[in-house]
């Protein structure tokens, strides 16, 4: 997390909070050092944010601070909470946890919407103690364009091991599916995220070549992201 952005969430942390946090509760909600907690607790008050702490007691925010309104009218606060709700269903852990953060913003400026519901069910939740990869190290293999080596199971029980180039993310409404150039097969390939029960990230990257490649007509090499059944699913 950047430190602007940790420095905001400290802010409504505080904020949302009923009492005093200490240093160390901070920490293990942000998932950081108490160090750290410290020197950003003393950079918020040295750039006048009502901040008071004390020793063995914990950080308040002296009420009546506040932060300038999201610049959403009530339907686009309407259409970011319906989408922040279906993250719930991708399976996705990383992407849900951030989606509760920006959830608990809107709800902090604008009052909850009970109202307005979406069912939680869909993806198979990428629990790392059932065996699953976590959706969050695919998206970050993509972004950096680092190769993936796979151990992949398909619907009929069989196993392989395929090192691929991961390109894009297709969530579905029942799960996730993973686009790559599969060296193996030398061609584009999707593999559902549920079904991948190992995951090196490796060191060798393929810079340059994830725009390219995501860039080829369907023509040319039957390539479409949302569209497996024009490219193998395994």
């Amino acid at each position: 997390m950047r430190r602007s952005n940790r420095l905001f969430e400290i802010i409504q942390i505080l904020r949302a909070a009923g009492r005093p946090m200490t240093a160390d509760a901070l920490a293990r909600k942000l998932e950081v050092s108490t160090r750290t907690i410290y020197r950003d607790i003393a950079a918020l008050q040295m750039m006048r944010t009502p901040i008071e702490g004390e020793p063995g007691i914990g950080y308040v925010m002296r009420r009546g601070y506040d932060l300038p309104p999201l610049n959403f009218d009530p339907e686009e606060i309407e259409a970011l909470r319906v989408g922040l709700a279906l993250l719930s269903r991708t399976g996705d852990s990383a992407l849900q946890r951030a989606a509760r953060r920006i959830h608990e913003k809107v709800e902090a400026l604008h009052g909850p919407a009970d109202w307005l519901l979406v069912a939680p069910w869909g993806a198979p939740p990428d629990d790392p103690a059932k065996g699953c990869v976590q959706v969050s190290t695919l998206r970050d293999a993509i972004r950096a364009e680092r190769k993936l080596r796979l151990t992949y199971q398909d619907e009929q029980g069989c196993q392989t091991v395929r090192t691929v180039r991961p390109l894009a993310l297709v969530y579905h409404l029942e799960c996730v599916m993973l686009a790559c150039w599969c060296e193996l097969r030398a061609g584009f390939r999707h593999f559902r995220t549920d079904r991948i029960y190992g995951c090196d990230v490796l060191a060798e990257r393929f810079v340059g070549q994830g725009e390219a490649l995501r860039g080829v007509s369907p023509d040319q090499n039957r390539w479409d992201p949302v569209a497996p059944d024009l490219a193998e699913t395994v």
